[in-house]
């Protein structure tokens, strides 16, 4: 039971260190969080679109975060590391953000769901899924949802390539939530199956070229002859005497030059 206890105050500890530096580094445009557990120490990676503003000028945001970090969550030696997010339409957080943003903005729900799913598809997601939760119109709680291209809502696939979003905007009706789901471009899914071609070890190897064997000429002479018709003293009369005339060999025998009888040349009347 010990143990399951701090499995359990491990991940509290996780999710309010999350929910802290989202707070404190909302204005960079918080990607997420990942922590590591190093033999120096703890290791905190966070994504920021902008992280200029998480360093701060000659690193004095980032040595604040990295005090309050250890004093009030007790972690061993935290080491913050900011990374810079390569394609901001891609990460649902950040969009998830930037939808609540505009919420708060004054846009209409319908613009701003829309707005975002275009963006998102633009740069290359395989799917994404927006939900918006809360008094929309009315005193009377809606939930609308904008999809586009593949979606996945459970099993492996899931947990593998939806990356997942959420944020809230803050109105005078109420609380509304948001919540983006992307599929990573690069997911591959079970039923996407690809042929390799073969490669030149596993070809199969190309027949050798027939060559033609010419036949005897005993059986060449056999077989211009038909069978069946003949008798057998007879058919071996007709190969000897095919054979004495060249026939067996298919050779016609040439005939003699003729010799050329001279021609008399004019004499000169001179």
């Amino acid at each position: 039971m010990a143990s399951e206890r701090k499995v359990v105050a491990e991940n509290l500890r996780r999710v309010l260190l999350r929910e802290y530096l989202m707070q404190e580094t909302k204005r960079a445009g918080f990607g997420g969080l990942d922590i590591q557990r190093t033999p120096m120490g703890t290791r905190v990676t966070l994504i920021a679109e902008r992280p200029g503003l998480v360093i701060g000028r000659k690193g004095g945001a980032i040595k604040g975060l990295t005090e309050a970090v250890a004093r009030d969550f007790n972690f061993d030696n935290p080491q913050i590391e900011v990374q810079e997010v390569e394609q901001p339409a891609l990460n649902a957080q950040i969009m998830a953000e930037k939808l609540a943003n505009a919420l708060e903005r004054g846009w209409h729900f319908r613009r701003a769901g829309h707005s975002t799913l275009r963006r998102v598809m633009e740069s290359g997601a395989k799917g994404c899924l927006i939900v918006i939760a809360g008094k929309l119109t009315g005193q009377r709680h809606r939930r609308v949802k904008f999809k586009s291209g593949h979606v996945k809502y459970c099993g492996e696939p899931r947990n593998q390539w939806m990356r997942l979003g959420f944020a809230i905007a803050k109105l005078k009706p109420g609380v509304i939530g948001v919540t983006v789901e992307i599929m990573d471009p690069m997911a591959r899914l079970p039923d996407e199956i690809a042929v390799k071609a073969p490669t030149s070890a596993a070809a199969p190897a190309t027949p050798p070229p027939k060559i033609e064997v010419p036949l005897p000429a005993d059986t060449v002479v056999e077989e211009a002859i038909p069978k069946g018709k003949v008798g057998t003293r007879k058919l071996k009369k007709e190969i000897q005497k095919l054979r004495e005339t060249g026939a067996d060999a298919g050779v016609v025998p040439a005939e003699e030059p003729k010799e050329e009888e001279p021609v008399d040349q004019p004499e000169d009347e001179s």
